[in-house]
């Protein structure tokens, strides 16, 4: 990996921790004490080693641990099916696949009960025929691959940013105009490896595209289109453009005492199971038969609640 010059002046470890999905900033620093990282083809001794523009960064990693994910009988929401591919709408609340701390009782766990002709395509173990994902407490819509075929060219797609992507949430405020876009790169926060954050070190493009919907005062619901797919991005995108999603935990509004409204549009916007962020349409390319193929998914109960509930906090300010 070469190093950016907005990345001159990063530690070693904060550098290959920004740059390398789901692996740690302590991995990292192991790797280094174990003589795994070099700079320039000389092996790194220090974590807190400086990094200028230009070096050549590797690292060698263990092999990932086999985990034997068991298919599990958890209800799932089939949207589609084929022999390539499956569809779901996924609930808030499920995690995608195993992950430390969520061993069992992912969708992927779900999707090898429902489908006895799963392949466990790809080449990553621990999360086969997983194309793209979606935030534990983002629901909506998401592809799964069956077969190595479907996988390869799925992946493709997602890479090229062929994927159609809209989602639909409930933010705070009203954006003072219709539509627009987000253009800030994102990387993972340097003070909390968990969050993702707009910086200029160790990140990637990020572009969000956004259009009011319905504005209510004190928030709003908009549609967004991701034209790059980052960890977080349409969380982190909304925060940094001074509209976070209402019950996001992380990054966003989840008190809504000091909002001086009435109790049932409260209680309505404290229901929110998770983020009201929703994966509304999904478009894609079929990976054997090339037809384009459009889903679309209505949200969830909750979200829909707080919407009926803003909107009529809305007609009352109108």
């Amino acid at each position: 990996m070469e190093v950016s010059e907005a990345e001159s002046g990063a530690r070693v470890d904060v550098f290959l921790a920004s740059r390398l999905d789901d692996v740690s900033r302590a991995v990292v620093q192991r790797a280094v004490r174990s003589d795994r990282v070099s700079i320039n083809g000389r092996l790194v001794k220090r974590v807190s080693r400086i990094l200028n523009a230009g070096d050549e960064v590797v690292i060698e990693l263990p092999d990932a641990p086999t985990i034997a994910i068991e298919a599990e009988a958890i209800p799932i929401d089939v949207v589609h099916e084929d022999d390539e591919l499956v569809v779901v709408n996924k609930p808030s609340g499920l995690v995608v696949h195993p992950a430390p701390g969520h061993a069992s009782g992912t969708l992927l766990n779900a999707i090898l009960h429902h489908c006895p002709d799963f392949t466990r395509p790809g080449d990553d173990p621990i999360r086969p025929g997983i194309v793209h994902r979606l935030d534990r407490d983002t629901s909506g819509l998401l592809v799964i691959a069956k077969t190595p075929v479907a996988m390869m060219r799925l992946s493709e797609q997602a890479r090229d940013h062929a994927f159609e992507r809209r989602y639909v949430a409930l933010v705070r405020g009203e954006f003072p105009e219709d539509r627009g876009r987000v253009n800030a790169a994102v990387g993972r926060s340097l003070s909390d490896r968990k969050r993702m954050t707009v910086t200029t070190v160790g990140s990637r493009e990020a572009i969000t595209h956004f259009q009011v919907m319905d504005r209510f005062g004190k928030a709003s619901q908009v549609s967004l289109r991701l034209e790059t797919g980052r960890t977080h991005q349409i969380r982190v995108h909304m925060r940094f453009a001074g509209h976070p999603v209402l019950g996001d935990s992380v990054y966003g509004v989840t008190d809504f005492r000091a909002w001086g409204i009435n109790d049932e549009t409260r209680q309505a916007l404290e229901g929110l199971n998770g983020q009201a962020l929703h994966a509304e349409t999904l478009g894609i390319t079929h990976p054997k038969t090339g037809e384009r193929l459009t889903f679309s998914a209505p949200p969830p109960v909750a979200y829909r609640r707080a919407l009926e509930a803003l909107s009529k906090l809305g007609d009352a300010l109108a």
